[in-house]
């Protein structure tokens, strides 16, 4: 059973469409990337995913018509960390992460010793703890966009939705975290559907990629199917090389021949 299925999924805003007709499916437990140049959809196709914008066409959420699901049922399967989170000012780390509980909690319930656990242990996996008391203003952008992660990972959702998630983060975070999905993933089933900007690090976590462009489904397949130089050049304007080492494929920018200036004495 797909964990994500979406049936002739489209979304305009007025005349503007933004997605058309796109029609695709992510397994259980697989890491699917979303791919394409700016303006492509990439973000609204997971907004759509997650309930945030109206759209036509279906969305299947494990089995089940996301229509049928209310918000907190549909917040209880899936989490989206977007790529510019709105973050109360002054509240702190703690206090955050643990909004991640919400779906979880009847109305006008506290949290209990088990939600504020899950929030604990999301903090901890992040490595936030020496921040936890901090107010999130006081943060870097890397540190907020881990306190984010922090309270997707806290909602314990089995689909997680991931838009640009390394776009505010120094390499060596961007392999943290991205190696501590890839972790819960392979160890507790959790399905990974991500708009990513860098195609190398899209081509070596991701199973399967789509990519769009002009609001349309292009292609789907392996990294090695989708990241082709011409396929890339076609719809990112770009000269890039591409290396396969193994499974893993890289995309390295190409720089266009040039003529030399010739100056004088």
């Amino acid at each position: 059973m797909s964990a994500i299925e979406l049936r002739a999924l489209s979304v305009a805003y007025g005349e503007l469409e933004i997605l058309r007709d796109v029609s695709l499916e992510v397994a259980r437990g697989e890491w699917a990337g979303v791919i394409g140049p700016n303006g492509a959809g990439k973000t609204t196709l997971l907004r759509a995913v997650a309930g945030l914008v109206e759209a036509t066409g279906t969305i299947g959420l494990g089995g089940v018509d996301a229509r049928t699901l209310g918000r907190r049922e549909r917040a209880r399967r899936l989490a989206l960390v977007p790529q510019s989170p709105v973050l109360p000012p002054e509240m702190t780390i703690a206090e955050y992460v643990l909004l991640g509980r919400t779906p979880h909690l009847g109305y006008l319930a506290s949290e209990t010793r088990r939600d504020r656990a899950a929030a604990a242990e999301a903090i901890g996996r992040l490595e936030l703890e020496r921040f936890a008391d901090r107010p999130l203003t006081t943060l870097s952008g890397g540190e907020q966009q881990r306190a984010v992660l922090a309270r997707a990972l806290a909602q314990e959702a089995e689909i997680i939705l991931l838009d640009e998630p390394t776009s505010a983060l120094d390499v060596g975070r961007q392999q943290q975290v991205l190696e501590l999905v890839d972790l819960l993933r392979r160890e507790d089933g959790l399905t990974v559907l991500a708009a990513m900007h860098d195609l190398t690090l899209a081509g070596q976590y991701a199973a399967r990629l789509f990519l769009l462009d002009g609001g349309g489904l292009i292609a789907a397949g392996t990294p090695a199917e989708i990241l082709r130089a011409d396929l890339l050049a076609e719809h990112y304007g770009a000269d890039v090389r591409v290396v396969a080492d193994g499974s893993e494929v890289f995309v390295l920018p190409a720089r266009r021949a040039r003529e030399e200036a010739v100056c004088g004495p």
